[in-house]
């Protein structure tokens, strides 16, 4: 609950947050105030920033309040921040200090969470409930911010300014918030959507303030939230943090070169497939008319990024799977197919690797394994996503036949894309493939279709398959 200058509706905020009917944790952030909104929250015994205090709320119910005070006046953007970093709970709702949202919605706001069916829900205000009528060019400028918040993150929210916003907390704690202000409300919602959180509605009844009564935003938060929704749409911050998800997020945006490439495995593919390394689903999207899909990944970001575009599909499941680990009871046996593209590579024991896949394999099935060519070619990019190395191709065979493997195919390709990577890892010592070479990877796929026919002795990747005995 961000609180700057609340002085005359603190106190019966957190008493209406009381006595909703939910146990809770309720995080105070007094933003600089100098109207006296310490002097209020004092009286309920949090005087400085640690403070915490039990009370009861009419329904019997357990209240935790916590306090923390900043020094001068951060926005609610630092508000928001500062309190989730300290939050404790499964799910968070933030909630403005003012009385122009209705506590009385939490457990709207929180069904479609605590029934499995979204990350985040949004309380909006234009879809039916009672709310007050105020302005109208406020309303527009709240409807206008929304539209273009839906055209750069491609949602269809009603209302993106909302305040009423709950989410899993372990959703938006990994999302790294720089916003200071009102341009919190689009920067979560852009990060939302490209995380692709399930994301939710519900009415919810709003009362809103006039100026004279204290209501803060204005037109130049309005142009900071038309910056930060651009900003947004271009800027990763997650990205910025991981090269691997920063690789993995630009090759989402290749749909010529992943058809390409699925062209190249799919003869080897059968009906019961399991996808080692499924990242955020660009080949499982390839697979998902398969009998049955099994799409793993090591990283919970990934696995949540796969559940939720997965999770109405019966034939995909998901499930947690670490390659160079032991492997899962609930991961299954008897594919007559394992798809491990661009992961054996990852995996320090990679014979050890193979065997696991070999076993998991019914008999005459086989592994399919796209890995990086030319320990020559071994640089910067690598060791920023983790590789420990790159294969020569008699390397890569010796592997898969003492893992028991008899190899059916192998074979390398694009020839120039290890010029690329040459220049880019080697050279200049970059950590990722700029997007725009990654990009243009995309047009060139007629060239690559091309080096089929010409059968090239090297290239950027080998594509290796192996056939488990009897």
């Amino acid at each position: 609950m961000p609180a700057f200058n609340e002085r005359s509706t603190i106190a019966e905020i957190l008493r209406r947050v009381c006595d909703v009917p939910l146990d809770k944790e309720i995080v105070v952030v007094d933003d600089g105030s100098t109207d006296g909104t310490l002097g209020e929250l004092a009286k309920l015994g949090l005087h400085s920033s640690g403070d915490r205090v039990l009370r009861e709320g009419a329904h019997g119910t357990t209240n935790e309040l916590h306090l923390v005070v900043h020094s001068r006046n951060q926005g609610k953007g630092g508000s928001i921040r500062d309190g989730i970093a300290v939050a404790t709970g499964d799910i968070i709702i933030i909630q403005d200090a003012d009385l122009e949202y209705d506590p009385g919605d939490y457990p709207k706001l929180i069904e479609p969470i605590l029934d499995g069916k979204a990350d985040v829900v949004y309380g909006s205000r234009f879809t039916g409930s009672p709310r007050r009528v105020l302005f109208f060019w406020h309303a527009l400028g709240n409807h206008l911010l929304t539209f273009l918040s839906n055209m750069f993150t491609n949602l269809n929210l009603t209302d993106m300014e909302t305040c009423y916003k709950a989410c899993r907390a372990e959703v938006v704690k990994q999302m790294p918030l720089r916003s200071q202000r009102f341009g919190i409300e689009p920067e979560l919602t852009a990060k939302f959507a490209r995380m692709r959180a399930r994301i939710y509605e519900v009415p919810i009844s709003y009362a809103g303030r006039s100026y004279l009564e204290g209501k803060k935003i204005g037109w130049k938060d309005g142009l900071v939230a038309v910056w930060t929704i651009v900003k947004y749409a271009v800027v990763d911050d997650v990205e910025n943090a991981d090269p691997g998800y920063k690789t993995l997020q630009r090759m989402e945006a290749l749909h010529r070169y992943n058809a390409w490439l699925w062209e190249q495995v799919a003869p080897f593919v059968g009906a019961r497939v399991l996808e080692v390394g499924a990242g955020t689903g660009n080949m499982t999207r390839q697979m998902a008319s398969r009998q049955l899909v099994v799409a793993t990944d090591i990283e919970d970001k990934y696995l949540r990024m796969l559940h939720n575009t997965f999770s109405n599909d019966a034939h995909v499941r998901v499930c947690k799977f670490d390659l160079g680990g032991e492997v899962p009871a609930e991961l299954g046996e008897g594919f007559d197919s394992i798809i491990c593209l661009n992961v054996l590579e990852h995996v320090e024991d990679d014979v050890g690797a193979l065997r696991h896949l070999h076993d998991l394999l019914a008999p005459g099935g086989r592994v399919v394994l796209i890995v990086p060519a030319l320990r020559s070619l071994y640089g910067e990019i690598d060791r920023a996503i983790g590789h420990y190395r790159r294969y020569e191709r008699a390397e890569l065979l010796d592997r898969l036949a003492a893992a028991g493997f008899t190899v059916e195919h192998s074979s390398a390709f694009n020839m120039i894309g290890a010029l690329g990577w040459f220049v880019n890892a080697r050279l200049l010592k970059r950590r990722s493939v700029p997007g725009v070479q990654a990009r243009v990877n995309d047009l060139l796929v007629p060239l690559l279709r091309f080096e089929g026919y010409l059968r090239p002795p090297i290239g950027l990747s080998w594509l290796a398959v192996g056939r488990r005995g009897g």
